[in-house]
């Protein structure tokens, strides 16, 4: 059975020793859904809301916050990134964003793509919420992994 590694034989948290394992190639994608109204999708289609262009600023703030991710999750290691992209589309739903998110390091970066996103999705909403206050943010997951010991990953479309 697997067990929880940032947890001590003690039961206390701790921040995983990385120190012996391998510096490999990782990269992660993760996605998010913002759901909103026809009304303020609509509004979001012409790329202006009262404060600017949404998916820009999410995208930006994506990237930023993926380099930030060890100073936002306690137990995240530092780690130097050498790919950040974030994309957020328009559907007929709402907004799709998705990133993508790669290093050389001895750890992966899942956590940093998933922050990328939830940020970006948060953009999404602070810069919709004078249109629409029933914004959803939905969906926030793993879509792949590739690199380190636990190997690849990739979500099953039958995934929840």
């Amino acid at each position: 059975m697997k067990e929880l590694s940032h947890i001590d034989e003690q039961g206390r948290m701790r921040m995983v020793d990385t120190s012996a394992k391998m510096i490999t190639s990782r990269r992660a994608v993760a996605s998010a859904r913002v759901l909103m109204s026809r009304e303020t999708l609509a509004v979001l289609s012409g790329g202006r809301t009262p404060k600017g262009d949404p998916l820009e600023a999410a995208r930006l703030a994506g990237i930023m916050a993926a380099k930030k991710t060890s100073e936002l999750i306690p137990l995240c290691h530092p780690l130097p990134l050498t790919h950040i992209e974030v994309r957020a589309n328009i559907d007929d739903a709402g907004v799709h964003i998705e990133s993508e998110v790669a290093t050389n390091a001895q750890t992966g970066v899942e956590m940093e793509a998933l922050t990328a996103v939830a940020v970006a999705a948060l953009t999404v909403y602070d810069m919709c919420k004078a249109l629409d206050k029933g914004i959803r943010i939905t969906e926030v997951r793993l879509e792949s992994k590739t690199g380190g010991k636990s190997g690849d990953y990739r979500r099953e479309k039958s995934d929840f």
